[in-house]
């Protein structure tokens, strides 16, 4: 019995083993199931992860294609601003021209106009001086014949009085 108690002893003993190595054995199952929920989230984690990183390569190419789009349409653009650049340039430069030419042919213009007045002051000034002697020596006439009329008035009064003085004196005598 001694045997059967050792043996229950023994027994006893591994099945406290037993239970230890199972509680072990347990804990190993819990924390692998834990591991193994780790690894899907870290897996899940990595295939959003992966996604998103695809995204954002596509995305990153998108922008590059854009940028490079931009890039050239800005290159476009400051081909087409020097261009336009020279064409106003070489407009300012015609109106200006266009502006002087304007200017050249008013300046001759109001030279020719002043010298057709002057010209034309001229001509009257002459044509006026020409009146005005004119108008001097006939003024000059009509006095000396305004003298000469009156002188002849009183000569005519004179002879016409001697006249009549001399009939009267006929006439009586």
């Amino acid at each position: 019995m001694e045997d059967s108690g050792t043996i229950l002893c023994q027994i006893s003993s591994l099945k406290d083993m037993l239970d230890q190595v199972n509680e072990e054995i347990e804990a190993n199952i819990q924390a692998t199931r834990e591991i193994e929920s780790q690894i899907v989230k870290c897996t899940e984690v990595k295939s959003a992860l992966a996604a998103r990183e695809s995204e954002l390569m596509r995305t990153a190419y998108a922008l590059q294609f854009e940028i490079d789009g931009l890039m050239r349409v800005h290159a476009d653009s400051e081909t087409s601003l020097k261009h336009l650049d020279e064409k106003i340039c070489c407009l300012r430069t015609r109106r200006d021209e266009i502006l002087m030419s304007m200017n050249n042919r008013r300046d001759a213009f109001m030279a020719s106009c002043l010298a057709f007045q002057n010209e034309v002051s001229v001509k009257d000034n002459d044509e006026v001086c020409t009146l005005l002697a004119e108008k001097k020596l006939l003024q000059n006439e009509v006095r000396s014949l305004n003298k000469k009329t009156k002188a002849l008035e009183s000569s005519t009064t004179a002879f016409v009085e001697e006249v009549l003085e001399d009939l009267q004196q006929a006439k009586s005598a």
